[in-house]
């Protein structure tokens, strides 16, 4: 009879300390939301400018929400799969408990008829010291069918604590994930709020408005405007075959438009632009920017080339990919569209990862 293996139990379920790990993780994602958004009431503008300032402000807020949510998004999927693990690997151990059981009640049965018991041993003997030595044989297995089944029960009960406990990580991936995505709604309306009182504002103050916005602050006065044709394209040869595919493929998504937690192909927030690049050059990244900021190898500015990964904000909450020439290719915030800028368009930058090559 086969006894379940105690390594089939999913780490994460079986120590206590990842778990606790874990925990810690979805801690910190929740401190990250209360902080990410101003707890006041959304003023009301007075001017464009105004419109446009606050809606730059808001989109900058969602963005740090939004990564947070995919961050949220992905936990929540790991602990639903552990959790999946965790209960196919209890229904296991139940199964063999209850076949342990029935091997030991045979046991039982077969010493009471006679077959296999010790007055059937007495019978059959042709020896006092052929007696003892059937008896003992028989001992010998009973006690080892007991010893099996107090194993088999044991790890039946760590199945049963671990998926009790992968469950527990379910409820507070859960909750963390309602709660930015309820953080995401209220930013979105009030974006969409400031998009609308920049819209019935006089056309002559709304395009002065555009004119004089620059820098990814502002980049959210302007809805659906993509500027990227006018920065000249720096050379984009990267040190990898697969650096080079993932620069070709972020570079193609041009134009398309900003979605937060959106993925491709039609649109893309910041780390889901990367995520798509690099997973079209078989490299699988996190769909979260502050994930993504540990993958690979740190490099410096000096040493910044194609398809390398640079991020913004402190803590890390948006990504482009350098394309050379002092330039990225990025989904820059909510209202816009993928494009390219300066590196230091959208702020100084904080990190600077290279995937590969």
């Amino acid at each position: 009879m086969a006894t379940p293996r105690r390594s089939s139990l999913p780490a994460a379920a079986r120590t206590p300390r990842t778990a606790r790990r874990i925990t810690l993780v979805l801690a910190g994602l929740a401190a990250v939301l209360l902080c990410a958004v101003p707890a006041h009431a959304a003023p009301t503008p007075a001017t464009s400018g105004d419109a446009a300032a606050l809606m730059a402000a808001r989109a900058h807020d969602l963005e740090k929400v939004t990564e947070a949510f995919d961050a949220a998004r992905d936990q929540l999927a790991a602990q639903q799969a552990k959790a999946q693990a965790a209960q196919a690997t209890y229904q296991k151990a139940e199964a063999a408990l209850v076949l342990a059981r029935q091997e030991v009640r045979g046991i039982a049965r077969s010493a009471y008829t006679g077959d296999g018991s010790s007055f059937a041993a007495l019978l059959t003997s042709r020896s006092a010291t052929d007696f003892v030595d059937k008896v003992t044989t028989l001992e010998t297995i009973a006690g080892r069918q007991t010893a099996v089944l107090d194993q088999v029960r044991k790890v039946s009960e760590q199945a049963a604590q671990a998926e009790a406990a992968a469950q527990k990580l379910v409820g507070q991936a859960t909750a963390t994930f309602n709660q930015v995505k309820s953080q995401q709604q209220a930013l979105q309306a009030q974006i969409s709020q400031y998009q609308a009182d920049f819209n019935r504002l006089s056309a002559q103050e709304r395009a002065a408005t555009l004119a004089a916005a620059s820098g990814g602050t502002t980049q959210a006065a302007s809805r659906g405007v993509d500027r990227s044709e006018a920065v000249p394209l720096g050379p984009s040869v990267a040190p990898s075959q697969a650096a080079q595919i993932a620069v070709n493929t972020a570079l193609a998504q041009r134009g398309k438009p900003y979605v937060w937690a959106a993925a491709g192909p039609g649109s893309f927030d910041c780390s889901g632009l990367m995520l798509y690049a690099y997973r079209a050059a078989g490299i699988s990244l996190p769909h979260s920017s502050a994930e993504q900021a540990r993958m690979g190898r740190p490099v410096s500015m000096s040493q910044l080339a194609p398809g390398d990964l640079v991020f913004y904000y402190s803590p890390i909450s948006h990504v482009g990919m350098y394309i050379g020439n002092g330039q990225i290719v990025n989904a820059p915030t909510a209202g816009d569209v993928v494009k390219i800028v300066g590196i230091d368009a959208v702020g100084p930058p904080v990190a600077m990862r290279r995937i590969v090559g």
